[in-house]
């Protein structure tokens, strides 16, 4: 039996399978900083605010001197944003802070509602500021909507890598941010996660495929959306197919599948989860149940604004000379 049962390109965003809503994939070569956190370039010829042209091989999505997504609400879902390569500052509604990437996670629990900003900093002056980030949407079941926001983070040394030698003696690099393999876990996600219940064997994997490296994924349970996404590298092998970059394989949750890379570095994300198989009504920055209760979610914001923004602007970023830290709505930091 195949374990493959279908191949697609990736369009923008990913399209992903229930638990998952989508998955966001940013990568840019910013230019040397310019000493304010944002590129030292022109922004001449750029749709400031809606940036999404990789004009030069950059985007300033919508920041307007700094990259990334000032403030804006979410509600009823999470956020898993894993940042590769770069700097992610955050802030939010509920006080809370932080400056994380090269390796880092953040878990963001939207739950009954939060606004935060998302900004990347430009820190590096004298050299290029390369940047990939996925920020991948993952669903809240109903019972679970409503629950007080909440974010965590997945420091980078604190995530398991797993390395893998085929026979030829070429590695297969799998960074666990959800899930179990070899007798490793991940880090807790979020408490309140569906990924939090080991029985809905929710994985988010990472995969780094030396050159002609060969990686036999091991199955799980039946019944599970499992897909792999193959974003960098030129072409991979899987039975009897031959897949370019920038493409989809969904497979089949209880079967194996033996990935065999060519002669580039590859790169792949998996994601997979238990469906939570109930109805999703999306608009922009909410995901509920129903129509009512989106009605309710644009309402409730347009009055408490999910607490208000407690920053000095809504392109909020940090110190210059900060490291990566959390800071958390009690007033705990972690400082790394």
């Amino acid at each position: 039996m195949s374990a493959i049962k279908k191949i697609k390109p990736l369009g923008f965003p990913w399209e992903t399978s229930d638990p998952f809503l989508f998955c966001a994939y940013h990568e840019d070569q910013y230019p040397k900083g310019n000493g304010q956190l944002g590129p030292d370039a022109s922004l001449e010829g750029r749709n400031i605010g809606q940036d999404f042209t990789p004009k030069d091989g950059w985007r300033m999505y919508h920041g307007t001197k700094i990259p990334g997504f000032p403030a804006h609400p979410h509600r009823g879902f999470e956020t898993v944003t894993i940042v590769q390569k770069g700097l992610v500052d955050h802030s939010d509604s509920l006080g809370a802070a932080g400056r994380f990437g090269n390796g880092d996670v953040q878990w963001m629990t939207a739950g009954k509602g939060v606004q935060h900003s998302e900004m990347f900093p430009l820190l590096n002056t004298k050299e290029e500021n390369p940047f990939l980030l996925f920020q991948i949407w993952l669903n809240l079941p109903r019972s679970k909507k409503m629950v007080t926001p909440h974010f965590k983070m997945l420091w980078n040394e604190e995530i398991p890598k797993i390395n893998v030698i085929d026979e030829h003696k070429n590695n297969t690099e799998i960074t666990l941010i959800a899930g179990s393999l070899n007798n490793k876990t991940a880090p807790e996600p979020a408490p309140e996660s569906w990924a939090a219940d080991p029985q809905n064997e929710v994985a988010i994997w990472t995969i780094k495929m030396a050159p002609n490296a060969i990686y036999t994924f091991p199955k799980a349970s039946s019944g599970l959306n499992r897909s792999l996404y193959f974003f960098k590298g030129k072409e991979i092998i899987a039975e009897e197919y031959t897949i370019p970059v920038h493409h989809e394989i969904i497979l089949e949750s209880d079967q194996e599948i033996t990935i065999k890379n060519t002669a580039s570095e590859g790169h792949l994300l998996m994601l997979q989860g238990k469906p939570i198989n109930e109805p999703v009504v999306k608009h922009g920055p909410f995901v509920m149940n129903s129509q009512i209760e989106i009605r309710e979610a644009i309402q409730e914001y347009q009055q408490t604004e999910f607490g208000g923004w407690p920053w000095s602007g809504y392109d909020h970023v940090h110190s210059p000379s900060k490291g990566r830290f959390a800071l958390y709505p009690d007033g705990t930091e972690i400082n790394k």
